[in-house]
């Protein structure tokens, strides 16, 4: 039986989540499959780009990428998510065609700016999405599952492809861009099948109405929520831990580092698979860490693993440094549909959804541009080693603050504590 067949069995889905769950596969697999991942950094290399400029455009994408999650979140709750996703994805496929006609400085800047609104337009509202549909469908406790596997098989589509990308570009330079924004394109055919939300039952939905007002006052309400609710703000900040270590080791770090450990770039495509094949393990299997932890404990012991992984590198050679970074991936893996669990059953029902998932790539994506300059830095300054220490000391530092702040309010609610949603639940699960 294979690895995504033996999640846990109970009744069989009904016909329409099950295509809605194939369909979200299909668009977080081609959505997300970026050959160009394993050589971008030779790639603006070899087209003339100094360290200094490529690290220096990760972090402006890093910033436009949190002024642009507020208005896109607004749109995806105003047009709906559906929609966005659609207009997510054909820009997405615009993104990837830059490069190709305009190899340089200004056009890897644009192909950044424009990932990065593709990527705010989708980012809340996939999740809130398939988060929506499957409660309005009576199926909401599938939803950590079909996280997990969507990530899951995205991932196996990248152990599969990666290791052809270095022979695919030695034949076609532009091939890692081009086969990109194939794919999608393909993800906007599956964006553009996906059905309608159904109308929420009589129960207290996930989901609610098109939200009144404009962008600011939608703001406003969404600022509400979050203030209002006892376990969001902490499981967003618990959040950056995992997203900043994943996204800055798995883009901005992995070529410098293999570099430094003398593996050869051809050698590169291979050593992302492996890791991917670790990180596709792990999302395949959510239910095997919640089952012996409860999840925000999973979240804090995953996120511990992956600091000190990171930090094992700096004291490893290349054989140990790759074994190191393929147990950072497994855990990235488990850690991944667990956390967005928690903050989706974190939101009382509100029509803020995607704006609130939205504030909370901000506090991601502001946290990353931070690190990418400070990479640079430290690459400039040729500390790699330190910057891997200074990581995980930093990610335990965090951790360690809202391992005190979910504590302190389990054991006060408050007056504005949202007390029998499942922010409540989300804290003690």
């Amino acid at each position: 039986m294979s690895l995504l067949g033996r999640a846990k069995r109970g009744p069989a889905a009904p016909p329409g989540v099950r295509r809605v769950v194939r369909l979200n596969n299909g668009f977080q697999l081609l959505f997300n499959l970026l050959w160009w991942m394993p050589v971008f950094y030779e790639y603006q290399r070899q087209a003339g780009l100094s360290d200094s400029q490529i690290f220096g455009i990760q972090s402006v994408y890093y910033v436009a990428f949190c002024l642009l999650e507020v208005p896109t979140g607004f749109i995806a709750d105003r047009i709906g998510q559906r929609t966005c996703l659609r207009l997510g994805a054909a820009v997405m496929t615009a993104a990837n065609l830059v490069p190709v006609a305009l190899p340089s400085a200004t056009g890897f800047l644009l192909h950044f700016l424009a990932i990065a609104a593709a990527r705010s337009l989708v980012s809340g509202a996939s999740s809130a999405y398939l988060y929506e549909y499957l409660h309005a469908e009576g199926a909401g406790e599938r939803y950590v599952q079909a996280e997990g596997t969507a990530r899951a098989l995205g991932l196996w589509a990248k152990i599969a492809c990666w290791p052809l990308v270095g022979v695919l570009m030695s034949t076609v330079h532009q091939a890692p861009y081009l086969l990109t924004a194939a794919c999608t394109l393909g993800s906007l055919a599956c964006a553009a099948a996906l059905p309608a939300l159904p109308p929420p039952p009589s129960a207290p939905p996930p989901a609610a109405a098109v939200p009144d007002g404009g962008f600011l006052d939608s703001v406003r309400q969404a600022w509400k929520v979050l203030r209002t609710s006892r376990a969001l703000g902490p499981l967003m900040v618990q959040g950056v831990a995992i997203f900043t270590l994943a996204r800055i080791c798995q883009v901005n770090l992995f070529q410098p580092l293999l570099l430094a450990r003398a593996v050869p770039v051809a050698d590169h495509g291979a050593v992302l698979s492996a890791m991917t094949v670790a990180e596709a393990l792990g999302s395949s299997r959510p239910g095997w860490i919640r089952a012996r932890l409860s999840d925000t404990a999973a979240v804090t012991v995953l996120s511990l693993v992956m600091a000190g992984s990171l930090a094992a590198t700096a004291l490893s050679g290349a054989a140990a440094t790759i074994a190191w970074l393929c147990v950072f991936a497994a855990a990235t893996g488990l850690a991944y549909p667990v956390q967005r669990y928690l903050i989706n059953a974190a939101i009382p029902p509100t029509p803020y959804r995607a704006t609130l998932l939205s504030l909370e790539s901000i506090i991601d994506r502001g946290v990353c541009a931070l690190v990418a300059l400070a990479v640079g830095a430290y690459l400039a300054a040729d500390r790699l080693d330190a910057l891997l220490l200074h990581a995980a000391l930093g990610t335990c530092v965090l951790l360690g603050a809202v391992a005190v702040a979910l504590r302190l309010v389990r054991r006060r609610p408050g007056p504005g504590a949202d007390t029998g949603t499942p922010s409540d639940r989300a804290l003690s699960r």
